[in-house]
């Protein structure tokens, strides 16, 4: 009774504030609706960034993939804050001055109309197939095994997973379609407390289960009876991520991600200022990385209770039948249920449902928003008036939500939630990343080259992995290299194109004056604070720190000491260079 009591009460609370904050919004306007009129406050973007990517899909995919293989998966999380740092100085400015609303808005200024449209219907894509149904199914099992939802009602976990993607979607479409970014926004921020402070309980009470009565007892365990397992820097050859796959590939999906994600990018658009919208992207990357707590330990913490036969984790079923492999997807719901009292589930469970529902509501808030600006607007009706346009977007939510909840209990076929869900998106997401950069970095690159750029990158990375399994004939690649080498094959095509076929002037972003582009004072200082806890991370959890007999805290404190001034050193050379380009620029287009 208090599990559903708590539950009821925290939702509800949230609910009410949405309303109350809200409820004299101008909701049929563009900027009202989509933008949220351009008010967010730095924590409200910051909580809003880290809810969003903080979902179901997040707590218990990572988390089983951390059952399966340890610490090492941790690299999606710690490499996200390096990711926000690039987006806060390199991309942020650029959005802001351009006063644009959405990302193909910004390839539009730069490539042309038409860019505007391809890209649009891309992202429609990533949103639809790749990122709404694992939200939901993900939020289905989670919030299914946490409440038992299938012996409560007598149902089976399959007919359980359909009433919970069907429960989801219709709450998570009732704030995205008539709230708006605000309605979303707000109730991202309460909902992201409440879970941080459930989210962090976990692994404290997980520990403290596992060491018998004793949190202390619980670490000496995880260090103790299998080290190998807390390792993050990918260096086994059976690395689930290994070091070059890191460097090669997850952080440039993450530079995908979170610099040129509508889902994402839309909170940082939605800011007063620039210095508001810099405060909260960085401070949502110092949640990022102390989301491992969340998003990685209490798999580890399930995989060593399961070895000691403390927690049962089921055998997955596939069309029926019981397979000899363990449903690691189970973990983190299951560990929830066997260690949180009666009256924090309910809490938790809140919190969670709100963690779903933002990711939900996000991504079909996004998508009414590439609908109505990016394609009715500007291709079928440019004369519509806001309410028009507006009205539109929530049509094409509702119609969006409806799918989503079709395709969602399918995805239960597969062996990896969250790498299915990575590797769908790789398709789209390196290719929009390196045309995006290509424009940044050139500012004479034509459109030929981003729609070259575009068509090579799909169909190079559709080709190399879902068909030829990485055996590219005299070489077979991790998916995460093919992701690298993807990104350096589609900035040489368009580098080429850019070097055969210049644009006979150069690019000049104009400033629309709609936001302030002043930059946070501290922003600098911030990112090196995010860097050097990122560097001290890895270290401490590598054979040079606490992983093995012959690391040390010494060890640790040098090797980041000694990295910091050469990442200072370089990034300084690359400040200097950028400048002389610059100039280069300003003194080409005089002339």
């Amino acid at each position: 009774m208090m599990t559903v009591l708590s539950f009821v009460l925290f939702t509800l609370f949230v609910a009410y504030v949405s309303f109350l904050k809200t409820r004299k919004d101008n909701l049929d306007s563009v900027t009202g609706y989509f933008l949220a009129s351009r008010s967010l406050s730095w924590i409200v973007i910051a909580g809003s960034l880290f809810l969003t990517n903080i979902s179901a899909e997040q707590l218990a995919g990572l988390n089983a993939n951390a059952f399966r293989n340890g610490a090492n998966v941790m690299a999606w999380e710690t490499t996200s804050a390096l990711a926000l740092i690039v987006l806060a100085f390199v991309f942020l400015p650029r959005y802001l001055k351009s006063g644009v609303s959405t990302i193909p808005q910004f390839l539009e200024n730069r490539y042309g109309k038409r860019m505007r449209i391809v890209a649009s219907f891309i992202f429609l894509y990533a949103i639809v197939i790749g990122f709404l149904p694992f939200v939901l199914y993900a939020g289905a099992i989670t919030l299914g095994k946490l409440f038992d939802i299938s012996g409560l009602l007598g149902i089976s976990d399959t007919a359980s997973t359909w009433l919970m993607v069907v429960a989801i979607g219709i709450i998570g479409g009732l704030y995205a379609v008539f709230g708006g970014l605000k309605a979303v926004a707000i109730s991202d921020t309460i909902n992201g407390i409440g879970l941080l402070i459930a989210g962090l309980l976990v692994p404290v009470l997980g520990l403290y289960y596992l060491g018998g009565d004793s949190v202390s007892q619980g670490v000496e365990i995880l260090f103790r009876d299998a080290p190998e397992r807390l390792n993050a820097a990918g260096i086994a050859p059976d690395a689930n991520i290994p070091w070059h796959g890191m460097l090669s590939g997850v952080i440039i999906i993450n530079l995908f991600y979170w610099c040129t994600n509508q889902a994402i990018v839309q909170r940082t658009l939605a800011a007063k200022n620039l210095a508001e919208s810099q405060k909260g992207v960085l401070a949502a990357a110092l949640m990022k990385i102390l989301g491992i707590f969340m998003l990685v330990l209490p798999g580890i913490i399930a995989w060593h209770l399961h070895q000691k036969g403390m927690l049962t984790i089921p055998f997955k079923t596939v069309d029926g039948a019981e397979t000899a492999v363990l449903n690691a997807d189970m973990s983190y719901p299951l560990l929830v249920r066997a260690i949180l009292p009666d009256w924090l589930t309910g809490f938790f469970g809140a919190a969670m449902f709100g963690a779903i529902l933002s990711s939900f509501n996000s991504g079909v808030n996004s998508l009414s928003t590439l609908v109505s600006l990016d394609i009715y607007k500007q291709a079928i009706n440019p004369q519509a008036s806001d309410k028009q346009t507006v009205a539109v977007g929530r049509l094409f939510g509702i119609v969006t939500i409806g799918v989503c909840i079709l395709i969602a209990p399918y995805i239960a076929n597969s062996d990896s939630l969250y790498t299915l869900m990575r590797t769908i998106m790789a398709i789209i997401n390196v290719p929009i990343l390196a045309v995006i950069l290509m424009g940044v970095i050139s500012k004479r690159a034509p459109a030929l080259a981003g729609y070259v750029g575009l068509a090579v990158g799909m169909v190079f990375f559709y080709t190399a992995h879902f068909v030829l399994g990485g055996d590219l004939g005299f070489v077979k690649l991790h998916w995460l290299n093919l992701v690298g080498l993807n990104l350096v094959l589609m900035l040489g095509v368009m580098a080429l194109i850019r070097y055969l076929k210049p644009m006979s002037k150069p690019y000049q972003a104009t400033y629309t004056g709609e936001v302030d582009i002043q930059p946070w004072k501290y922003a600098k200082q911030a990112s090196w604070v995010l860097l050097t806890l990122f560097l001290l991370l890895y270290v401490t959890l590598s054979p040079l720190g606490l992983t093995s007999e012959t690391g040390s805290m010494l060890s640790v404190i040098s090797i980041v000491a000694a990295s910091m001034v050469v990442i200072y050193a370089l990034f300084s050379f690359v400040v200097k260079a950028a400048s002389n380009n610059k100039r280069q620029d300003v003194s080409e287009s005089s002339s």
